[in-house]
């Protein structure tokens, strides 16, 4: 019987493979190495680094404010955990946008400093440069298309992207794109279910939804707001699939009363 030790690791092609097979992607964010040694244990595909660390662990507003380096940080902990999945880290905001080579240099910074597997961008034509650079370098490229938080301020909102018709075709034509670029994948956030079973079904690479439906080749949360440890974000497409929340302050608030009442620690808690 295989152990875990001998699992074989995901690797980008896994990934093409498993789409050619009709095989779902399971995909997680994770931050730290105690989390991410559960997430790859439990036999995750990919685990997403997201800048979303900037909301769920520094408490930030938006992804906007998590630097370079704290992803850096954030990714590295949690390769040291990974024994099987990919592991695929954000390029925060202001790292790559405008500037390819400096896309390449932060791209560069997380490959060598934190040893990640790959890295992700948002956008489609207005990043291209930066996608080619980092692509001619040898580094693995997600893409990310659709509701793209780094652009929240542009947006204005968070609400569904690309119900109009010329959106659509924009989304649409980006996505071929970044196939054409040479992205290995692409994350879909937040489009109609209908417009992502059309961007899955017209490019070969691997499409993984977060609020694009079911017809897409896999899917991605956060895990903060899967495991119920998030209480106020509750968008339409999260299910949540514990209440940590409750369930961890309802343990501290435990250990607070034994601690007060003498009961923690007894006597065979303790040394002689």
């Amino acid at each position: 019987m295989s152990t875990y030790k001998e699992v074989k690791r995901v690797t980008t092609h896994t990934l093409l493979e498993m789409k050619q097979r009709g095989e779902k992607i399971s995909m997680l964010t994770a931050y730290d190495y105690s989390m991410a040694t559960i997430v790859d244990q439990a036999g995750m595909d990919v685990i997403l680094v997201g800048d979303s660390a900037s909301n769920v662990m520094a408490g930030h507003e938006t992804t906007l404010p998590i630097t370079l380096d704290q992803m850096i940080y954030h990714a590295a902990s949690v390769i040291r955990a990974v024994k099987r999945s990919l592991v695929v880290v954000d390029l925060p905001f202001g790292t790559y946008q405008g500037d390819s080579k400096e896309a390449l240099r932060s791209a560069i910074r997380i490959m060598k400093e934190a040893e990640a597997h790959t890295v992700k961008l948002e956008g489609g034509r207005e990043v291209i440069e930066s996608v080619n650079r980092i692509l001619s370098a040898g580094i693995p490229v997600m893409g990310h298309l659709g509701l793209t938080p780094q652009s929240i301020y542009k947006f204005g909102t968070y609400t569904v992207r690309a119900r109009e018709e010329e959106e659509a075709k924009t989304l649409l034509e980006d996505a071929k794109l970044l196939e054409e670029a040479g992205c290995y994948a692409l994350v879909l956030e937040k489009v109609p279910a209908g417009l992502a079973k059309q961007v899955a079904e017209s490019i070969n690479i691997p499409v993984i939804g977060i609020g694009a439906g079911g017809d897409v080749d896999g899917q991605v949360l956060v895990m903060h707001d899967m495991l119920g440890i998030t209480k106020e974000f509750s968008p339409r497409f999260l299910r949540r699939y514990n209440n940590l929340f409750d369930e961890i302050k309802g343990s501290f608030e435990r250990y607070i009363k034994d601690v007060k009442s003498q009961d923690f620690p007894n006597k065979s808690e303790q040394y002689k």
